[in-house]
């Protein structure tokens, strides 16, 4: 079976992450498109304040986003789009700092077969062990729903119904892409994580810097006390949620 088209978002400027993306995917011989990456920095106040919800953010995220944060989540939208006005079932996203290993094709050709268990599947976590409530074998794989969905969005596929839920609800976003779905009882989608992971993350290194490095050299407008009790705050919100989501599976 082909696999769905893959996307790979990536800023104009960082041609040396393209150019890896590309002989990684053609390796293998998987279908992909670029998407145009939003670069935050070159967006207006006006521009920032139409998608992004400051308020909310205060609220119910950890820290304020940072411009970039805000161009990263746009560009995934964009990916989200693409699929939900794709002709195929689903696709795969990728942010342009992955690395693949020899197996990546065969996942992605064995997630593309049509099934009911899944939205969204992670392709990558930093846990090694992540712990899971149920699995599957897929072949030489084991696909599962993860009790705590992994952060990293470097790697993932989005059927397309699931794209088509993610896309009307996503703006003004208030936090980082990556952490917005661990909320997965908000988005309604069910994620599963596929393991062990045929990707990991790759060169940091961007013509354009990293969110990493511009989060560094920003400082918040609360104090370091301020902001450690803010995000204690935010975590136990967070673990009560999913306790109380996941029931007694623990």
């Amino acid at each position: 079976m082909d696999p769905w088209p893959s996307y790979v978002i990536n800023l104009a400027a960082n041609t040396r992450r393209m150019e890896n993306s590309t002989r990684q995917l053609e390796a293998q011989d998987l279908p992909w498109l670029r998407i145009e990456g939003v670069n935050g920095w070159t967006l207006s106040e006006a521009e920032l304040a139409e998608v992004y919800d400051a308020e909310r953010n205060r609220r119910d995220a950890k820290h304020p986003l940072v411009p970039p944060e805000i161009g990263c989540y746009l560009s995934h939208i964009e990916a989200w789009r693409g699929i939900a006005e794709g002709s195929a079932g689903g696709g795969f996203i990728f942010e342009d700092d992955f690395a693949a290993n020899e197996r990546l094709g065969e996942a992605l050709r064995l997630l593309s077969i049509p099934q009911e268990r899944w939205d969204m599947v992670k392709l990558f976590s930093f846990d090694a062990e992540p712990k899971m409530l149920d699995t599957a074998p897929l072949g030489p794989f084991t696909i599962g729903t993860p009790y705590r969905v992994p952060t990293c969005l470097i790697g993932y596929g989005v059927t397309k119904a699931g794209a088509e839920r993610l896309v009307p609800r996503a703006l003004p976003v208030f936090r980082p892409v990556d952490e917005d779905q661990k909320f997965f009882w908000e988005t309604g989608l069910r994620v599963a994580l596929i393991t062990p992971p045929p990707i990991e993350v790759g060169d940091q290194e961007a013509e354009t810097g990293t969110i990493g490095q511009t989060r560094r050299a920003m400082r918040s407008d609360r104090s370091r006390l301020g902001q450690a009790w803010h995000n204690l705050r935010y975590q136990m919100r967070y673990e009560w949620q999913l306790r109380r989501t996941r029931g007694r599976a623990k």
